[in-house]
C-alpha cells in the first residue's frame, strides 16, 4: 500500500512512518503544493495525508484507487469535498485535537484586549504612566462573552470565560436549545450576537454562508466597546472592513490568529490598525498537540487501509458518527 504525504511542516514524521509501516504501508513524502505535480505523484496512492496542499478536483480525478484523504487538522478548505465524494473517496479530518490550545489562545487574546494590556504596555514604554487605562471599559461581570458557533472549541472557550465572571452566550442555529440550557449559556440569534455582545469569538467552519460573516453589515451592528476574536478560519472575516472599523473606532478591538491569505500581506491595513492583536496561526500549537495531530492522522489512514470503520468523515456522502 502506498500512502502519499503531500506536504508538511513537522520536525519529524517518524511517528507516521512507524504506524504506517506496521500496517504494511510505504510512506512517500512529496513536499509539494503544485496541483499538477500532485496529480501525477498521487495517481497510484492508496491514501493521502495532506496538510496545506490544494487537493482540487483535478488532483482527485487523477486518483485511481485512493481509499481515503486525511487532512492534518480541523479545517478542510483545501480539499474539494464534493469531487472526492463523487469519486467515492471519504475525507477525514482531526477535529478532536488542540481544543484546549485554541480555547486558551482565544481567551488570551480576548482578556488581553478587554483589559487593554497592549495599549497600556505601549503607553508605559513610551514614557506615559497613568493609573487608569487608555480608555474606559466595562467589568467582565457586566460583559457578555459570546461565541459564534457552539461546538467543541466554542464550549471550551465559554467554560474558561465562565471562570472570569462573564455572562455567557452563543449563536449556533444547528444546536438544539436544550444544549444551551444544559450548559448554562444564553442562546442568541445572529442579530443579537452582534448587538448585545461585548466580546464575540468566532468558532464556525468556513462555508459560502459564513464567509465574511464579520463584514461591514455586522460591524455596523456591533457596540463601539465590542471586541471580536478569530481563531477559526480566516475567511470568516472581511479584514479590510475590520481594519476600517478599528481605525474609525466603531469597535474597541480585535484579535486574529487566522487570515484569508497567510502570511498576512505586508501592506495589509490591519498591520497599521489600532487595538488589534495579530498572531501567526499559532493557536493550535503546544508541545503536546503536534504529536497528537500526527498520530491521529496516521491512525485514520490505517483504519482506511485495513477496511475498518472510519471516524470524523467530513464529506456528507460518507458521514459516520465521530469518535
Amino acid at each position: 500500500m502506498k500512502v502519499v504525504l503531500t506536504d508538511h511542516g513537522f520536525a519529524s514524521i517518524e511517528q507516521e512512518k512507524s504506524l504506517l509501516a506496521a500496517a504494511g504501508c510505504e510512506l512517500v513524502v512529496l513536499q509539494s503544493k503544485d496541483p499538477e505535480k500532485l496529480a501525477l505523484a498521487c495517481a497510484d496512492a492508496d491514501a493521502l495525508l495532506v496538510q496545506w496542499a490544494p487537493i482540487n478536483a483535478a488532483v482527485i480525478a487523477a486518483l485511481r484507487h485512493c481509499k481515503v484523504i486525511v487532512r492534518y487538522g480541523i479545517g478542510v478548505d483545501n480539499v474539494d469535498l464534493k469531487a472526492a465524494g463523487a469519486r467515492g473517496i471519504p475525507v477525514c479530518n482531526v477535529p478532536d485535537y488542540c481544543i484546549a490550545e485554541v480555547a486558551d489562545h482565544a481567551l488570551a487574546l480576548a482578556l488581553s484586549l478587554a483589559r487593554q494590556i497592549p495599549q497600556t504596555d505601549a503607553a508605559v514604554r513610551s514614557g506615559t504612566w497613568k493609573i487608569i487605562p487608555p480608555s474606559p471599559f466595562p467589568s467582565f461581570r457586566s460583559t457578555t462573552f459570546a461565541t459564534a458557533g457552539f461546538g467543541r472549541i466554542a464550549r471550551a472557550v465559554l467554560e474558561r470565560a465562565r471562570g472570569f465572571g462573564f455572562r455567557l452566550a452563543a449563536y449556533d442555529p444547528f444546536v438544539p436549545a436544550i444544549a444551551f440550557a444544559e450548559a448554562g449559556v444564553q442562546r442568541l440569534e445572529l442579530d443579537a450576537l452582534w448587538r448585545e455582545s461585548g466580546i464575540v469569538s468566532l468558532h464556525l467552519p468556513l462555508t459560502p454562508e459564513t464567509r465574511h460573516m464579520v463584514g461591514e453589515a455586522s460591524l455596523a451592528r456591533m457596540r463601539n466597546d465590542a471586541i471580536v476574536i478569530n481563531t477559526a478560519r480566516g475567511g470568516l472575516m472581511d479584514t479590510k472592513a475590520l481594519a476600517r472599523a478599528l481605525v474609525e473606532k466603531r469597535i474597541a478591538g480585535a484579535g486574529l490568529d487566522v487570515f484569508e491569505t497567510e502570511p498576512l500581506e505586508a501592506d495589509h491595513p490591519l498591520r497599521q490598525a489600532p487595538n488589534v492583536l495579530l498572531t501567526s496561526h499559532t493557536a493550535w500549537y503546544s508541545a503536546g498537540s503536534v504529536p497528537e495531530l500526527q498520530r491521529k492522522s496516521a491512525e485514520a489512514v490505517v483504519r482506511a487501509i485495513r477496511g475498518e470503520a472510519l471516524v470524523n468523515v467530513v464529506n456528507t456522502s460518507f458521514l459516520t458518527p465521530s469518535a
